[in-house]
């Protein structure tokens, strides 16, 4: 059995202590130790039969410990990551048991795929990549590392998202899209021609925002 300690302990890592609960349920031999997280009231007014047991910068994993990361942001979950890693924390792949994952998926290390995710086939999701509720994601499509696809988003085949980009919920992509490094997208936004790296998107279609112009 592991102990499992999750990475964050705000709204997104108290939804992730359900998911690791369902985990268990459904046959996962795991125990919940606690939550990580630098605000130590994070857990405040509400209850649940876990603590916030450390810091980030004062964790040190033990060796019967595997985390769960449950920041949503990629910008901040690559960097808290990154520190855990080079502490020789030991991360888990996390797919609930309410998802469908079809033939020849391939999932990185410390993903995460919430309830009701549907991933056809001959997809590739990047270490650290999360997707959220109800999303979908199309044959032989591509998520990069530490990306985030918010809840209901629609990726259809043979879509390229990149490296730590942000989705927004119900963003749609074209067949054969891409979506750069380090770009999001707002929320709603239909995704019919590329994203470049690091650009902010929205609309229908969606376009880059030219702040100030």
């Amino acid at each position: 059995m592991k102990d499992v300690v999750i990475v964050g302990a705000g709204g997104f890592g108290r939804e992730m202590f359900g998911y690791v609960k369902d985990c268990m349920s459904a046959g996962k031999d795991w125990k919940i130790k606690g939550f990580i997280d630098d605000n130590p009231g994070a857990l405040s007014g509400y209850r649940y039969d876990a603590e916030i047991i450390s810091s980030l910068d004062d964790y040190h994993p033990a060796p019967n410990d595997v985390l769960v990361c449950a920041i949503g942001m990629p910008k901040p979950k690559k960097r808290a990551v990154e520190k855990l890693l080079s502490r020789g924390a030991k991360f888990a792949t996390l797919v609930h048991p309410a998802a469908h994952v079809g033939s020849n998926v391939a999932l990185g290390e410390g993903v995460v795929i919430c309830p009701f995710v549907s991933l056809n086939c001959d997809i590739c999701v990047g270490d650290f990549a999360m997707i959220n509720i109800s999303a979908g994601c199309g044959h032989d499509s591509r998520i990069g590392a530490f990306a985030t696809i918010s809840g209901f988003c629609d990726i259809t085949g043979y879509c390229q998202v990149g490296e730590g980009a942000f989705l927004a919920s119900h963003v749609c992509m074209r067949p054969n899209s891409k979506i750069g490094n380090w770009a999001s997208v707002g929320i709603g936004s239909s995704v019919i021609v590329s994203i470049k790296d690091n650009e902010s998107a929205f609309g229908n279609p969606a376009i880059p925002l030219r702040m100030g112009k």
